[in-house]
């Protein structure tokens, strides 16, 4: 039998509790089950005036915020505020009602550039979230995967500059020439000489001319294949073998793997 829904329907008033329309198998219900978010307010506390001002936004669904737009790979936060308008599953995380309006997308870059900006804020939220994934045995680090990827920055590749600097040693560089020392010496011979005229033992020059980003001069200029550069970032990644995020170490897109992998490693 052909059934046809009447489009009053959706004007009908109901009487409805969210809790009961987050399915149970749903993401944010197993994160909230085993991640207590209070700590937050403990850690900016120091950001809020106590007694004077208008009622803040509450600091704990701005950082949640911030975790849906990653956690369900949403482009943007301007984006992630119109997502979080109409799904109700996100609306529950955040401990917002049916009617409550959301917090605009500006209000989160701005309490950053205000409050957040230069603060260990954000590493110290993933040292507590990663502690409570152990409390709860949910992290597995028998195995320890690591990977690295390049991610465009926001800078015109054209607006750019040359620049020189000092040349980066590699992090064993100093262990290694301990060791070279220390067996030179054993066999009755003195310490390698690195002062030669402003270069290293290996004839390596001191210093290095690198292309900069006139606006964002913390990235650097990568190379994907024989064409294409762009400035971009490098992110460094360690997680276990179920996915958690036990470390991470970011640089910018021209630096090696090799030289960003022992801050990573300690």
């Amino acid at each position: 039998m052909l059934t046809k829904r009447e489009e009053e329907s959706n004007k009908q008033i109901m009487i409805v509790s969210i809790e009961e329309m987050v399915p149970q198998d749903h993401q944010v219900r197993k994160i909230a089950a085993v991640m207590d978010f209070r700590f937050i307010y403990k850690l900016v506390e120091d950001s809020y005036s106590p007694d004077t001002g208008r009622p803040s936004i509450d600091p704990v669904v701005l950082v949640k915020m911030v975790m849906l737009q990653y956690l369900f790979g949403i482009r943007s936060m301007r984006q992630t505020v119109k997502e979080i308008e109409v799904n109700i599953a996100y609306r529950w995380f955040l401990g917002l009602g049916l009617m409550e309006a959301v917090p605009h997308f500006t209000t989160f870059g701005k309490n950053y550039k205000r409050r957040f900006e230069g603060t260990t804020l954000f590493e110290d939220i993933f040292t507590r979230v990663l502690e409570q994934c152990y409390a709860h045995n949910l992290v597995k680090d028998d195995t320890v995967y690591v990977d690295a990827t390049h991610i465009k920055a926001s800078a015109n590749r054209h607006k750019r500059k040359k620049v020189e600097i000092a040349r980066e040693a590699a992090a064993h560089a100093e262990e290694l020439r301990r060791e070279i020392d220390a067996d030179r010496a054993a066999h009755g011979k003195p310490p390698v000489d690195d002062d030669k005229g402003g270069k290293d033992s290996d004839n390596t020059p001191s210093t290095k001319t690198i292309t900069q980003s006139r606006t964002d001069p913390e990235s650097g200029m990568f190379v994907k294949g024989e064409h294409k550069r762009d400035f971009a970032y490098m992110a460094q990644t360690a997680c276990d073998r179920t996915g958690i995020v036990l470390g991470y170490e970011v640089a910018a897109g021209n630096v090696h793997d090799s030289t960003s992998f022992p801050a990573l490693y300690e």
